[in-house]
């Protein structure tokens, strides 16, 4: 019998087949034949026996765009990516002097084909790349179709605020909870008929994929998305500590081994924090003390004390929620050294933080109020439940 469930669950787990499997396998190449083709990819953009989608389309690319960390992943977020050149076939920066696919860049092609794994936050730039995509296409005509893949956190779990109009940016560009719960094919078709962009878009669906599922639950190989995301279950905890890295209140693991894993600083008493978080008794999550020093960045070489952040249960951990609760500990456990850090933050640091949020809330109850999980945990909450039922009819699974 072990020999038999050992063979038998990698035939399961292999089962899922992404969009540029399906692309290749179902004849959906014919239509783009004798098409110059335009395809927006990065390290990420594999097949499910790991063939880059790059190497799939070999013969028939026109173009290439890179989005934000380039087309391997080795440059460091917020840093421009220079154009270039892959095997003769140009390589257009979508993160440097434009962010939009210029006129000249899209003479160069007929079809858009997008194929980037996304970590299911709102802020994160690749997703803002294919909306751009789609604009900029729709002005022109130009098709696109984007090749599905999975949310990692699954489909189930929408956390955190909206975004507000006033604070759209590359960074978040569409009114969609800071954890939507959607794959990259799904945002497409709700921002295509949400924002009104008429892009002609297609998107070519995973089969086999349920919501339920965490990316380490498909049996697909993880691709680091960029430099501090090394693992499939690394966006729970990006989403969990990002926006405290904002605003470089405590270090959060980035310049260390844990990005996103950790929250410490030289001022916080490990046992203390570790105990104060453990009484909230927060579903889906527990903590340890941990005592580190960061190689590079917020903090550098300095000691940190502070909390490694578990999730013992995915189906009801909540980043958000989470990260409320830490605010709201540190806040009540250490109000000086939370003030001195937010009362007169750098002013592109407070605006990257409220972008980031979807508006000023965050902050503010930060800076004025105490007690603040519930007001974090509840803001947005009437039109969170009226983005699950918007969404419906976006669902491919």
């Amino acid at each position: 019998m072990r020999c038999f469930l050992f063979f038998l669950v990698p035939f399961f787990l292999n089962s899922l087949e992404l969009g540029v499997d399906r692309f290749f396998k179902e004849g959906h190449l014919q239509s783009v034949e004798g098409k110059r083709i335009g395809l927006i990819t990065n390290q990420t953009g594999v097949d499910s026996d790991l063939q880059a989608t790059v190497k799939r389309f070999q013969g028939r690319l026109s173009a290439l765009f890179a989005p934000e960390h380039g087309l391997d992943g080795k440059v460091y977020a917020g840093v421009e990516v220079k154009p270039g050149v892959y095997k003769e076939i140009p390589v257009f920066s979508l993160h440097g002097k434009t962010r939009r696919p210029t006129e000249e860049m899209l003479k160069m092609v007929d079809v858009l084909i997008f194929d980037i794994q996304d970590i299911g936050v709102r802020p994160y730039t690749y997703a803002t790349t294919l909306f751009y995509v789609m604009e900029e296409a729709a002005k022109r005509s130009l098709p696109v179709i984007v090749l599905d893949r999975p949310n990692p956190m699954g489909g189930l779990m929408v956390d955190g605020p909206m975004l507000e109009e006033k604070f759209r940016s590359f960074i978040g560009y569409i009114n969609v909870p800071y954890c939507h719960g959607m794959t990259i094919g799904e945002l497409a078709l709700f921002f295509n008929e949400e924002y009104k962009v008429h892009c002609k878009l297609q998107v070519i669906p995973m089969k086999g994929w349920k919501r339920e599922m965490l990316f380490k639950e498909t049996g697909l190989a993880w691709i680091p998305t960029s430099p501090n995301i090394p693992e499939s279950d690394t966006p729970f905890f990006s989403a969990t500590t990002g926006l405290l890295g904002e605003l470089d209140l405590v270090n959060i693991g980035i310049g260390y081994t844990l990005p996103f894993k950790v929250v410490g600083a030289p001022w916080i008493q490990a046992d203390k924090f570790t105990k104060a978080l453990s009484d909230q008794k927060i579903p889906g999550a527990s903590f340890t003390p941990i005592h580190y020093k960061p190689f590079y960045g917020s903090l550098k070489g300095q000691e940190c004390h502070g909390i490694k952040i578990h999730i013992t249960n995915p189906a009801l951990y909540q980043p958000l929620v989470v990260q409320a609760h830490i605010l709201n500990q540190l806040k009540t456990l250490y109000p000086e050294n939370v003030m001195e850090k937010i009362k007169s933050p750098a002013p592109e640091k407070l605006d990257l933080f409220n972008k980031a949020h979807g508006s000023p809330f965050a902050y503010y109850v930060l800076l004025n109020e105490s007690g603040i999980a519930q007001k974090l945990i509840n803001h947005h909450k009437k039109e969170r439940a009226e983005f699950l039922q918007k969404r419906e009819k976006y669902l491919l699974y």
